[in-house]
């Protein structure tokens, strides 16, 4: 059994965060159908074509049927209201007003389903000055203050991937809406409506660095200033003798003790809380670390009760031992492609664990099945295609 088996969620978004949060709770076993529009419905979309092989590697298409429906016509909208029948959920990555304009927004689809629970995903979320304003993972990383505090000291802000707006903020927030208003629906009886924003998801991730020092003290941190963003010996990244990078947290005063002593250098632990002193074991550090290669280091430091980690390339991360024990690449059978390698599913639930069931289907390629799961005849689906409310 799955966790989230039986439970069937409309997926109405086809970009960053959205297509994560579906990927997520497919992989927990619910049944994503995701809807996009056919080409004559001119939707600004981004062509995800290529081939059987190059959409069996969507990865956050997995575990999804696809459906090709025109939501501007009276009939499209007619087959999502049957859908939202039939469903628990849908999540959407529209900017604020157009489901409203389209007759699919949460007002509407609970007269349909009072049950629905239905999530937006927006860069600035519904309302407020910004609502209308548009933006991608690195102008909300910017706006929540994170882009800037990321990066070299005297040095320009670095962009870190899209890893913390569109995934670690608001698709994982999106997931966590979700499961919450489920569990809330199972004593209200009721579903809601969950308003995500990214700026606000990437805000939240801030929350210790804000709350001390800045409200504690009014004193805003710095790039490169704070004692987990490089500024700080115990907590930073050193080069190695083979041009390698590798890691060290030492944070906690007694983990600094245990590398001081290993160097032989007892003097520097009395050092880790004075500013003034963390140039000169900095410097020492970085002479250091460049007399043994970086996967020498870890062989010496990391059964010591010293943190230490390597900075790995991908290609090196999917080949690490403690990678693949814990299977976060899995191999899933395509029928046309062989197997396809897909990143593993990181939630471990030992009762209920997580699967890849399927790989991303073609766009549109479930449309018949789904409608006539929902009663449609195959004389009406050739009409509904010939009349360009389907693919």
């Amino acid at each position: 059994m799955l966790v989230l088996e039986g439970v069937r969620i409309l997926d109405l978004t086809w970009q960053g965060p959205g297509p994560f949060c579906t990927m997520i709770l497919g992989d927990l076993g619910a049944e994503i159908v995701r809807i996009g529009a056919p080409p004559a419905a001119g939707a600004r979309q981004p062509a995800r074509g290529g081939g059987q092989r190059a959409v069996a590697h969507q990865a956050t298409n997995r575990n999804k049927k696809s459906i090709l429906l025109n939501l501007q016509s009276e009939e499209g909208r007619h087959i999502f209201h049957q859908l939202v029948k039939k469903s628990d959920a849908i999540v959407d990555g529209f900017r604020p007003g157009v489901a409203e304009r389209l007759g699919i927004d949460y007002q509407a689809v609970s007269k349909t389903n009072p049950r629905i629970i239905y999530c937006s995903i927006t860069s600035y979320g519904q309302d407020g000055p910004y609502r209308d304003v548009i933006a991608h993972d690195i102008n909300a990383i910017g706006m929540a203050g994170a882009l800037d505090l990321i990066g070299q000291k005297d040095g320009p802000p670095v962009i870190p991937l899209n890893l913390l707006a569109d995934y670690g903020g608001g698709g994982k927030d999106a997931v966590v809406g979700i499961l919450s208003a489920l569990i809330a629906r199972e004593k209200t009886g009721r579903g809601q409506y969950i308003d995500i924003s990214l700026t606000d998801s990437t805000i939240s991730l801030l929350t210790q660095v804000v709350v001390d020092p800045y409200f504690m003290t009014g004193a805003a941190p710095r790039r490169g200033e704070h004692g987990l963003s490089g500024s700080s010996p115990h907590y930073n990244i050193y080069q190695t003798k083979d041009g390698k990078y590798i890691t060290i947290g030492c944070l906690e005063p007694h983990l600094w003790a245990n590398l001081c002593r290993e160097i032989g250098k007892e003097e520097f632990i009395a050092y880790q809380s004075d500013r003034s002193k963390w140039d000169e074991v900095s410097s020492y550090l970085k002479q250091l670390f460049l007399t043994k290669t970086r996967d020498e280091w870890f062989d010496l430091f990391s059964p010591k009760s010293i943190f230490i980690g390597k900075v790995y390339s991908v290609d090196e991360v999917f080949n690490d031992p403690q990678v693949l024990h814990r299977q976060m690449v899995i191999e899933v059978e395509h029928p046309t492609e062989g197997r396809i390698k897909q990143v593993g599913i990181a939630v471990k639930l030992s009762d209920t664990p997580g699967k890849v069931r399927h790989l991303a289907s073609m766009v549109g390629e479930d449309t018949e099945e789904i409608l006539v799961s929902l009663g449609y005849s195959q004389p009406r689906i050739n009409e509904l295609r010939q009349q360009g409310v389907i693919n």
